[in-house]
């Protein structure tokens, strides 16, 4: 059984499945999806996302404001706590630094991830980071606003070893999606080779970022089994040892029995 510890349910392509979420978990759930984190962008869309996966016991949620969503006004720490204070809520985020996408005074972002970070240390609950061409910033916002009391996962992981190393150090899990399987992502699977067995997540950011053999096509949770087979064969272990070795982490990470 695999968990995908990072998608976005609420923007999935379901005419593969007759446009019935229900129908679709049933799929997932035949191809071996355990658990799946629905992960939160922006606070308009929360009350849909919460209302689609409420019923259903295997999916958690995160609850936080993407690093390219600017709102009209600086983020408030009562707007977050208005819907994270939540037992279905397990993650803050995803929030994050995104210098690539978005461009002039970044201040802002910086700001609404120093926001994130002092909910999610209210809350107790670990957060979850994009990083995109900012990752000295995003560590160094990191360690100067104690985010290693909650720790959390850097989601989508492109960075290097050495980038692996100190958000490790900081209490931060590594998560792999479909880009490790890609040709080119030598850096990525260097660090995948290496990450220590208890520190690494697996999933899919559906429907983006399909992994190889469904590159540029619509993904899914289950494409999740693989990056975990991508990652058996970077570690030399089986499949079934990073279903579970992963699915124990996501349980520990996020206070899971």
């Amino acid at each position: 059984m695999f968990i995908d510890s990072h998608c976005h349910l609420d923007l999935l392509d379901l005419s593969p499945y007759q446009n019935n979420f229900s129908t679709f978990i049933q799929a997932e759930k035949h191809h071996k999806i355990d658990k799946m984190l629905c992960i939160s962008l922006d606070l308009a869309t929360y009350p849909a996302m919460y209302d689609l996966v409420k019923d259903y016991p295997d999916i958690y949620l995160s609850l936080g404001v993407h690093p390219n969503v600017k709102p009209e006004k600086p983020l408030t720490e009562a707007e977050l706590l208005t819907f994270a204070d939540d037992e279905k809520v397990i993650a803050i985020g995803e929030t994050g630094l995104d210098y690539f996408r978005t461009n002039g005074d970044l201040s802002w972002q910086q700001q609404q991830l120093k926001t994130h970070i002092s909910v999610a240390k209210h809350l107790k609950k670990p957060i979850i980071i994009h990083t995109r061409e900012a990752k000295h910033d995003v560590l160094d916002i990191l360690a100067e606003e104690g985010a290693d009391e909650v720790g959390g996962v850097i989601h989508c992981f492109t960075e290097d070893w050495e980038f692996a190393q100190k958000a490790i150090a900081l209490n931060f899990y590594i998560s792999f999606s479909g880009i490790v399987t890609f040709k080119n992502a030598r850096a990525i699977q260097e660090v995948a080779a290496k990450v220590p067995e208890d520190k690494f997540l697996i999933e899919t950011d559906s429907p983006y970022l399909a992994p190889v053999p469904f590159r540029g096509k619509a993904n899914y949770p289950h494409h999740v089994a693989h990056v975990a087979e991508k990652l058996a064969n970077l570690r030399g272990v089986d499949v079934q040892t990073i279903a579970t070795q992963s699915s124990a982490n996501f349980k520990t990470l996020f206070n899971l029995a």
